[in-house]
Formats: C-alpha cells, structure tokens, sequence
C-alpha cells in the first residue's frame, strides 16, 4: 500500500547538516505529512563524519545540489511540497520551476542578483564563501562566532554554541553569491525573460 500522505522535502541551506531539520520533520509526522531531509550530495548521515570528511563536497556547484533534489523528487509517488532555508530556499525554487513539486516554501532564500541593497550583515554571513575566490573548490566550515553572527543572532551565546556543535557542517564553497546569480540569470534567459533598466523607475 502506498503511502496517501502529502511528502514535504525539506532542503537545508548552507553550513547545517539534513539533520537540523529533524523539529520540523518531528511537527510535520504529527501533522499527518511524509517528511524527507535527504541532505545534499555527498553529505554524510551524521554532522561528526560530515566533519571528518569535508572533501565529500568540496566543488559541489548549484546545479549538482539541484538535480541531486530533482532526482529525490522524481524518486516520489507524488509531487511533494518543497521547503528549503537560504539556498536552499533558492533550489526550492529552481525545483518548483522546473515543474517538480506542487508548491514551494523559500524561507530567507539566498539572493540574486539584481538585489539592489544586500544588508552588511549578509556580506559578513556570507563572507567565507565570497572573501575568498580560492575556495571555490573546497569545502568551508564557519567558526563558533560566524555561526552565532549569521545563524545565532537571536540565542544566548551558549545556546548558538550548542547549535554549531549540533548541526554546523562543511560546505561547498562554490556556493558564492555570483553562482547564484549567473545561475538565476542564465535561467532567465532560457525561459526567453529579458531584463530591463528598473533605475528609472
């Protein structure tokens, strides 16, 4: 018997293991939907050997992250309900768009360009991955003081140290602000959607 239940495929954004998900996975069982948090490709099932194997991801770029989900969501009985934070929220996005999915939920997703005004405060976030054009090819992790400022903002300091213990993982360093949008923009173009000079208006 097949499962009736609506699948939710929840898709992390950048430094969190699959597992930061597991509260939202838990509420929605109890809510009587089909969770999934796959995780990204190459990331292993636990944040102690994602740690000890960085180079597992290291040179992942947007598109492998994309259709690493596109195939988990073909894999399904039905089109799930994507829901994904930061980049995640982005490739969320990407899926709906492609027409995999029957709804989508970006929360904070990663901007693009033609993003006017990025807050200081997500330049510093993001800093590890655009501070440095070398390590796209390599795997990144933030410190206890990166996570607290972009992720732990609103904790005690004691409580986001916890959580970067928890749940903070290696990231692919691809993932910078300009594959986003070179991405975004070569989509665009494809979909035959042209830009226009909004300074005027």
């Amino acid at each position: 018997m097949s499962d009736s239940r609506t699948p939710l495929v929840l898709i992390q954004g950048l430094w969190l293991h699959a597992g930061s998900w597991q509260p939202w996975v838990d509420l929605a069982e109890e809510h009587g939907y089909a969770p999934l948090a796959p995780g990204r490709p190459g990331e292993a099932g636990t944040v102690a050997e994602a740690r000890r194997h960085p180079e597992a991801v290291a040179g992942l770029g947007i598109d492998d992250v994309t259709e690493h989900y596109a195939g988990i969501v073909r894999s399904l009985d039905r089109p799930p309900v994507l829901i994904g934070h930061s980049f995640g929220g982005l490739i969320a996005q990407k899926l709906l768009g492609a027409g995999l999915g029957r709804a989508a939920v970006a929360i904070g997703p990663a901007q693009i360009k033609g993003v006017k005004a990025m807050p200081p405060a997500q330049l510093r976030a993001g800093f590890p991955v655009l501070g440095n054009p070398a390590n796209r090819r390599r795997a990144l992790s933030l410190t206890a003081v990166q996570f607290r400022y972009g992720f732990g903002n609103a904790l005690e300091e004691t409580e986001s140290d916890d959580l970067y213990e928890r749940l903070t993982i290696p990231s692919p360093g691809d993932h910078g602000w300009r594959t986003v949008a070179e991405y975004a923009l070569r989509w665009l173009s494809e979909q035959g959607i042209q830009g226009r000079d909004t300074s005027q208006v």
